[in-house]
């Protein structure tokens, strides 16, 4: 007998949808108020998601959404950080 999974869903903080948690990334601020990728999704610290889309994370840009989730002052140079890493990511599937 196969028993189903339960598949984590966390909301996209720049679309406002829930998707399956290996399909987002997750950013995330240290207590040293540090902020960074997080590619296991299981750094300490506050974390928001991101879907690996760049048009999500150019929105997020947009809006300053990942300062006002982690509460963090954010480079503009990280959203490009995170643009290349999802880049690098599709390259290597």
């Amino acid at each position: 007998m196969n028993k189903k999974r339960k598949i984590p869903m966390r909301k996209c903080i720049a679309t406002g949808e829930m998707y399956p948690k290996k399909e987002l990334l997750r950013i995330v601020r240290s207590k040293e108020g540090e902020v960074s990728i997080d590619p296991t999704g299981k750094k300490n610290g506050r974390g928001a998601y991101l879907l690996k889309d760049k048009e999500a994370v150019l929105k997020a840009k947009q809006k300053n959404l990942l300062k006002q989730h982690l509460q963090a002052d954010i480079d503009e140079s990280f959203y490009d950080e995170i643009v290349a890493f999802i880049e690098k990511e599709n390259i290597s599937k």
